[in-house]
């Protein structure tokens, strides 16, 4: 089961602080940080050498090194184990983050330099100024700079030549590189079970009071044990319960200590009923979040945008985020019901950011879609929500054929509305105006209509947000099927 970890600075009430400005509590997590930070690299590094790992030696070790109890290089040991998996995994992502990016670099300079040869092998010909196909690739001069577009994209082949010579190096050399696991300082992290009082046997908390066995190479300085006034973690909706696994992390950030624990949440009551009685869809693009409330037999009753501002630092643009999520649990309250969402993955085309245009990039770097999902996921869990995620294929066609002109309205309003429909599991048939143009075969799946029109739309120079314009759909389809056999080659 999923867990949630909640953080809050250290308390330090004026009773407890020393002429040092500092309460005893601070003092021993100053003093038992340097232990627990030397037994946690030496664990890492053990873990990373590749030799056969055995935890209960292993913890055995760590007690008799560093004169720490059990629990005390048990919770090192996690610790360690977590920062070697992560530095594997980060290793194992980088990898293939680059070698999609080499494929897409390949791929680009195949493209490019066909389109050189066919259009070198077009102006060989005899009489190329009477052919009817045209040029692929035609020549031009540029008067500002001197040069033709020949030239140009000869030398951007060059720069690709070389960037794909420095990713394959790299890859060579990351895939027999030594990993390394980064262990901060300052850090101790203490591992509870729920078997034990208060979930935890090394650090207690009753609620207000946090209590903390020290470990025995310390003993002589802060006795057996040492406590502090934590108080309650507030929360409007505190899911933190009193029995169960708690774990401990304690660590300093900015000069101030922090304490957090993680623990396996409460259950909430549910809210959202059955998908089959309506849900609430969402559509998120760089600048706005369209959503469509959809009912039980699958009609258009409410909808709505939540415009969203690009370009924003870190800070502010989580807090628009969270206002967002906050607006869509509002009206998931209201109407009982789950929100769908696409279940997208941005990584293969921001492996291909370096081969688009400037403008598309910076859109996609900037394009908090995981954050966006990761906070919402979050928030509607808390409040009893169900978030449900679907296919994303043709989602946007089918809601500017089918609902956009309809019932009027925008683009991301229209594939929310699909998307709800899909969250309720409802078949999006096209309409017949448009299957009369397309190639109809028995014991298909609907979907291969929407992928021919999709590929129709693609091969046109129609834009489809004419869907919303035109009312008479057959004539702009046959349009559509009319230029499509015209631009197939002759033989």
């Amino acid at each position: 089961m999923a867990t949630l970890t909640y953080v809050k600075g250290l308390p330090t009430p004026a009773e407890e602080l020393n002429s040092l400005g500092f309460t005893e509590f601070e003092m021993f997590l100053a003093a038992l940080s340097p232990v627990f930070h030397k037994a946690a690299c030496e664990t890492a590094n053990y873990l990373l050498a590749g030799n056969n790992f055995n935890k209960s030696s292993w913890n055995t070790y760590l007690q008799t090194t560093y004169g720490i109890s059990k629990r005390h290089a048990n919770g090192v040991i996690s610790y360690a184990q977590g920062a070697v998996d992560a530095s594997k995994e980060h290793r194992k992502r980088h990898i293939k983050t680059l070698e999609g990016k080499l494929k897409s670099i390949n791929s680009w300079i195949s493209k490019s330099e066909k389109r050189l040869a066919d259009s070198q092998k077009f102006y060989s010909k005899k009489n190329w100024q009477k052919s009817k196909t045209g040029c692929r690739f035609t020549l031009s001069c540029s008067l500002q700079f001197g040069d033709t577009n020949w030239k140009n994209l000869r030398f951007q082949i060059h720069n690709k030549k070389r960037r794909a010579y420095q990713l394959t190096k790299q890859i060579e050399h990351l895939k027999t590189a030594l990993i390394q696991a980064v262990i901060p300082k300052d850090q101790v992290f203490v591992v509870g079970s729920k078997d034990e009082s208060f979930g935890n046997q090394v650090s207690q908390w009753d609620g207000n009071i946090l209590k903390f066995r020290v470990p025995a190479c310390l003993e002589s300085k802060f006795g057996k044990y040492v406590q502090t006034k934590l108080g309650n973690f507030d929360r409007r909706i505190n899911r933190l319960p009193k029995d169960g696994s708690k774990t401990w992390h304690f660590y300093r950030k900015d000069g101030k200590w922090n304490a957090a624990v993680q623990f396996t949440p409460a259950p909430v009551k549910c809210i959202s009923r059955h998908s089959a009685y309506g849900c609430i869809g969402i559509d998120m693009n760089p600048g706005s979040i369209g959503w469509a409330y959809v009912d039980c037999n699958g009609n258009l009753k409410h909808r709505g945008k939540i415009p969203l501002q690009m370009g924003l630092p870190c800070g502010k643009q989580d807090a628009q985020i969270v206002d967002a999520c906050l607006q869509l649990a509002t009206l998931a309250d209201t109407f009982a019901c789950p929100v769908v969402c696409e279940e997208l993955d941005f990584s293969t085309k921001k492996e291909q950011l370096s081969e688009c245009g400037k403008k598309y990039a910076r859109m996609l770097s900037g394009w908090a879609y995981s954050r966006f999902y990761e906070l919402l996921e979050s928030i509607l869990s808390n409040r009893g929500i169900y978030l449900m995620k679907v296919n994303p294929a043709y989602t946007s066609v089918i809601g500017l054929v089918k609902y956009a002109r309809q019932y009027g309205l925008a683009s991301d309003e229209a594939a929310a509305m699909a998307i709800a429909r899909r969250g309720m599991r409802l078949t999006e048939n096209i309409p017949a105006t448009i299957t009369a143009y397309l190639s109809v075969k028995d014991g298909k799946h609907v979907w291969s209509l929407w992928n021919q029109l999709n590929n129709l739309i693609k091969k046109s120079s129609i834009k489809r947000h004419n869907f919303y314009a035109i009312s008479n759909w057959e004539s702009l389809t046959k349009r559509w099927t009319e230029q499509s056999v015209q631009s197939k080659p002759r033989h």
